[in-house]
């Protein structure tokens, strides 16, 4: 084992104020600033972004910023922005066409699953200055995905699972699909697709305006799984949620092309049953040619298809095949929920892929005329992200950190048979760094965050990584901060029994002393989508805790999307709820024997994936673990969604015994320790379904423990006034009870 401390230097720290939790979730005295939404105009030579206005109380104005004469301009004011007789718009979100004489506003929003994707769209004429709603015959709030053509003379949208065209000069509309329902879904996705995949935006515009390609989802045969309200009516609500679970067939899925002039529809023919294949990437090359990746239902097998959006016909131009599965995006912390398409380099005639067919996550040449494929980043180390590449094909910048898997930095890789890698990012500079890379690729919107520094953004020249200009440095929340108790920050590794080496990140205690004992709570995941033993800034949650006399850890167990190879990540595969389980429980050991540590006051806490791998190391390990606070976990993998759980587990036609014996719910029996359950009753993601499953088990062998139902919240526990709040008393004061805070001799 080895400790890197790492402290938080201010001259303020001598004040030694306390959080409470009002002061972090009710009276937002903890709030920091926040960069954009920003858009890059003219390929990288100027962006806009949204700012205070100076002439309308919380409204904004676009700002128009030229980067090389660092000259400002207001584009488009909030004045500009306010329909008649109505405040300004609410800027969610905004686009311009090509010419950038027109701006589409995203407002007005409403949540579909996981995100705001519904809302009204205005449209914003700089030539006349000219502000109107579009699809104004359309239900408030109904409107998906506006965007402009390439020509920027008509707008396509979709509004409740039909796609529509209007062109801006006359206003008409016109339906492209009239199929469109609750079940059959054009141009976004069902609940599945956008959980697992992503999958929101479900069309796009071919390169000349002449088409669009878009998904059709198929969920008439996927059962609803019903989510009751029984609070906003004398009478109980059912909310039907389409949702695949485990060992149910996907959705039919079909990709089909509209001629905008003809109507004309084409189905494009990728083989496969539609019911047992995901299409979860397609795109544009040119204008006769769409790119579409296919992966079976186990998602080991992978196809690249090119095809022709008039014919509907396909043609194979890659193969992939795996003993475990094949990520289409990979999980990582510096690109969560986001859509990814494949660089196309070489006029059109290749693309760059990342994949794991050697030991390592590295960069791939494919042809699209079905030659070799090529590896043009041999080296021993995974590439995070890929975030540029050059038109020629000669370099590419990615996100990588060969030597710490804890944080993430951009390179320059040359793309070559050598593959030399150099770090871009500062070596001053620690933490999770993300880019936001110009077209172009001379600039970018820099963002990190790493312990000790708070979120920061700067716009860089990407080639030297030269500041050309600060965006947001939040230095009135790090000077409130720094008022604070501010706990001490440790990354170690632990070697496990096992021989697992794990990577940690542990906080204690401001004027923490060596000689005593301090009690102990490990915040877990340990699921193949998350990584927590990251450089990046603290929960104040966490700080709250450490203020109260807790250590603080968190660690990575194999199965995690840490840097570390393949071999790690696929390790967990069929084995999730043991292999993951077993890891922490191991490290967990070795981190008994520190001489400041407790053994008798140890408690764990972990939501969603963690909250499955706190109940099933309560259960597993009651031995190590005294108290556990699980939420909004999956109690039986059976009963959760079939994209995610079978591409970890496989089939259960296939290994039954692995979805059981990885499940918590199996174990339950084995309850000693203290267990606080909580679950959102309107919880769409993870079931209110498991908890019942789990509080029936747990009667059964007359377990005792304490339950918390959320009415009416979602995976999240947000919704309602003062939920955040009450939720993290209820922690704390549950982890207080049971676990006496605070040092011992």
């Amino acid at each position: 084992m080895f400790l890197v401390p790492i402290l938080f230097a201010s001259s303020l720290l001598a004040q030694n104020s306390k959080l409470d939790l009002n002061r972090i979730y009710t009276d937002n005295e903890f709030r920091m600033e926040r960069f954009g939404p920003s858009q890059w105009l003219e390929q990288g030579q100027a962006y806009t972004t949204l700012e205070p206005s100076i002439t309308r109380k919380r409204a904004r104005d676009i700002i128009r910023y030229e980067i090389a004469s660092k000259t400002r301009t207001p584009l488009v004011t909030a004045e500009q922005l306010t329909p008649k007789g109505k405040n300004p718009l609410s800027i969610s979100s905004y686009s311009w066409s090509s010419d950038e004489q027109q701006l589409l506003i995203f407002t007005n929003t409403a949540r579909v699953w996981r995100a705001n994707t519904r809302g009204d769209y205005w449209l914003f004429n700089r030539k006349d200055n000219s502000l109107r709603q579009l699809g104004v015959d359309k239900p408030e709030s109904s409107l998906m995905f506006t965007k402009f053509s390439p020509a920027g003379n008509q707008v396509a949208y979709v509004s409740r699972n039909n796609i529509y065209v209007e062109d801006i000069g006359s206003g008409k509309t016109r339906a492209l699909t009239q199929d469109g329902s609750t079940s059959l879904i054009n141009g976004t996705f069902d609940w599945a697709y956008e959980e697992e995949f992503s999958c929101r935006d479900g069309f796009r515009w071919s390169p000349n305006g002449a088409m669009i390609a878009y998904w059709q989802v198929d969920a008439s045969e996927i059962g609803n799984f019903y989510i009751i309200n029984n609070t906003d009516s004398n009478y109980a609500e059912l909310i039907p949620v389409q949702y695949p679970k485990v060992g149910v067939s996907p959705s039919a899925c079909r990709l089909k092309t509209v001629d905008i002039g003809t109507g004309k529809i084409v189905d494009i023919a990728i083989p496969g049953d539609p019911k047992e294949n995901y299409l979860p990437r397609m795109q544009w090359i040119d204008d006769q040619r769409i790119l579409v990746q296919q992966l079976n239902r186990k998602q080991n097998h992978y196809h690249l298809w090119i095809a022709n959006p008039k014919t509907g016909t396909a043609t194979l131009v890659y193969e992939e095949k795996s003993e475990t599965w094949i990520d289409i995006d990979h999980p990582d912390p510096t690109s969560a929920f986001e859509v990814f398409d494949l660089h196309v380099v070489e006029n059109g005639q290749a693309v760059m892929r990342l994949s794991e067919r050697g030991d390592w996550r590295q960069l791939y040449k494919i042809p699209l005329n079905g030659n070799k494929v090529e590896l043009v980043t041999p080296g021993e180390y995974d590439i995070a992200r890929l975030y540029w590449v050059a038109p020629d094909g000669s370099y590419a910048y990615i996100n990588a950190s060969p030597e710490n898997p804890t944080q993430r930095f951009l390179h320059r890789v040359d793309l070559g048979s050598k593959g030399k890698l150099t770090r871009l990012t500062p070596a001053k500079l620690g933490g999770i760094h993300n880019y936001n890379i110009s077209p172009n690729g001379r600039y970018a919107i820099h963002q990190y965050s790493n312990v000790t520094t708070p979120n920061q953004t700067a716009l860089i020249e990407v080639s030297n990584h030269k500041l050309v200009k600060p965006l947001i440095r939040n230095k009135a929340y790090q000077a409130k901060v720094e008022t604070l108790d501010w706990p001490s920050v440790e990354f170690f590794q632990v070697t496990t029994a096992d021989g697992v080496g794990m990577d940690g990140r542990m906080l204690k205690p401001h004027n923490f002393d060596p000689s005593k004992k301090y009690p102990v709570l490990f915040h877990v995941y340990g699921e193949p989508w998350g990584q927590t033993a990251v450089d990046r800034w603290l929960s104040l949650f966490d700080v709250y805790l450490t203020q109260q006399g807790y250590v603080i850890i968190t660690m990575d167990n194999r199965g995690t999307p840490s840097l570390k190879g393949k071999e790690w990540r696929k390790s967990i595969y069929r084995k999730i709820g043991v292999v993951n389980s077993r890891d922490q429980a191991m490290a967990a050991q070795e981190v008994l024997k520190w001489s400041f540590v407790d053994p008798e006051r140890i408690a764990v806490w972990g939501w969603s994936g963690g909250g499955s791998m706190t109940l099933n190391l309560l259960f597993r390990y009651p031995e190590i673990y005294k108290t556990g606070m699980s939420v909004a976990p999956v109690a039986n993998q059976l009963y959760y969604d079939n994209i995610y759980q079978e591409r970890y587990m496989g089939l259960p036609s296939e290994n039954e015994e692995d979805f059981i014996e990885g499940s918590p719910i199996t174990y339950a029996k084995n309850l000693e320790g203290n267990l606080l359950l909580v679950h959102g009753t309107g919880d769409d993601n993870v079931h209110y379904q498991n908890a019942e499953a789990l509080i029936n088990e747990l009667i059964l062998h007359n377990k005792q423990f304490q339950v918390m139902p959320y009415p009416n919240r979602s995976h999240g526990i947000r919704e309602g006034e003062n939920t955040s709040r009450h939720l993290y008393t209820l922690l704390s004061s549950y982890l207080m009870r049971n676990v006496p805070a605070g040092h011992k001799p």
